[in-house]
């Protein structure tokens, strides 16, 4: 095997299920590295002692094993697999091109002899409908493309040149993106290609095969209005007045809305819901959307002009859902807290996130949401300009560059 970058990120939240019977589902938008976090598994199970006759990997997109695709077949191929009676390790790599896979999967769990590790990369498998496939207990592991502190991190490990200066290296990560595979390629096009091919297997592979996609050419447009609006608050009906006024496009909501799940469930985009602080209500109908990774945006886009309101914030909410941390927008009347994170039973977290505070007039609008939130949870101000204040009335104000280049947590 060979030696692959490990993500500790991930690993921990699962270390503690390796000899336990739950079945364990990776899930990840196509590309973010899946597959590899399955081998780097396989790897600590071996360092501890688990034997290779105890550990079954059969990847479903492998030449070796694309023509499985009934459970029968499967469950042939796992038994041929399966030398005696120990305690196996079954790792099972692409599982939806088996269609009906959860009750050979069930069978095995309920065996008790089994640790199951399963991925996939279509919607269906990443919507949540899974859950009431397999009957028994899963947890779910959620991938995200590499965020910067894996970025720069990912680098080191493959020996490849880091900018001396962080900051040129944050721009870099911005444009070309967390997909591991885009650092194998130097050039900038080239990893612009590589990412637009990501989005075309997605659709290819994922989406098309869809029930509820009836007309391509209305979804990619639905797709690429979102994309394009990212950190922007987006609503069905904000969607349907784009497409019937501007591109003039007869369409109903109930195509749109569906349209917009099927994106979510292929993990292209992240929904991160309106919520009234006053109230302690969700709003409903309104959201705002981000990407799982900033590169898709880039490569279905000529302009690569960084806007870095919604570009921070994207970098910052994909690094913060990477380690387990709940987000939503929050509203004080006609005032937006870019984020309010929570994290276990009672940690909150406000978060406001600018490029800088350079005049009066940014830092009044981004000081302003703080003083209107009554509770005292901690707030942060998040920038990408060097820091001269840290701490203005209690307020954290964070190079968001640093902070997860360090791979901190919010306290």
């Amino acid at each position: 095997m060979n030696k692959i970058y490990k993500r500790e990120t991930y690993l921990k939240k699962i270390r503690g299920f390796y000899d336990d019977t739950i079945i364990k589902v990776i899930t990840g938008i196509r590309r973010c590295g899946k597959s590899c976090f399955l081998e780097s598994v396989i790897d600590e199970l071996k360092n501890k002692g688990v034997l290779d006759k105890d550990v079954i990997y059969i990847s479903l997109d492998k030449k070796e094993y694309i023509n499985i695709k009934t459970p029968q077949e499967l469950e042939n191929l796992i038994d041929s697999l399966v030398a005696d009676n120990d305690f196996k390790y079954l790792f099972l790599d692409e599982i939806q091109n088996v269609s009906g896979f959860e009750k050979v999967i069930n069978a095995y769990r309920e065996e008790g002899n089994f640790s199951i590790f399963l991925t996939g990369s279509n919607s269906y498998l990443l919507s949540g409908e899974l859950a009431t496939k397999l009957t028994g207990r899963h947890i779910e592991i959620e991938m995200y493309p590499l965020n910067f502190f894996e970025y720069v991190d990912m680098k080191r490990f493959l020996n490849q040149s880091i900018n001396s200066n962080i900051y040129h290296e944050f721009e870099e990560y911005i444009r070309f993106g967390g997909f591991p595979g885009a650092l194998n390629y130097e050039n900038y096009d080239d990893k612009m290609l590589y990412v637009y091919n990501i989005i075309e297997q997605i659709f290819n592979k994922d989406i098309k095969s869809h029930k509820k996609i009836k007309n391509k050419e209305l979804f990619e447009v639905i797709e690429k209005f979102i994309i394009n609006n990212f950190g922007a608050v987006i609503s069905i009906s904000s969607i349907y007045d784009y497409l019937t006024k501007t591109e003039k496009i007869k369409v109903d909501r109930r195509t749109i809305k569906n349209y917009v799940e099927v994106l979510e469930n292929a993990k292209i985009i992240y929904p991160c819901e309106l919520f009234d602080i006053k109230s302690k209500k969700v709003l409903k109908g309104e959201k705002k959307y981000y990407l799982a990774d900033l590169s898709i945006y880039f490569a279905l886009n000529t302009d690569n002009r960084i806007n870095y309101g919604p570009v921070l914030e994207n970098v910052l909410f994909t690094y913060l859902k990477s380690k387990n941390y709940n987000l939503s927008v929050g509203k004080i009347g006609t005032l937006e807290c870019d984020f309010i994170a929570r994290k276990g039973m009672d940690k909150y977290y406000y978060i406001q996130v600018t490029k800088n505070i350079d005049n009066d007039k940014t830092a009044e609008r981004e000081y302003k949401p703080f003083y209107a939130i009554k509770s005292m949870y901690p707030r942060y101000l998040f920038v990408s300009d060097l820091v001269l204040q840290s701490n203005v009335d209690g307020i954290n104000t964070v190079n968001i560059v640093d902070f997860i280049n360090n791979n901190e947590d919010l306290h």
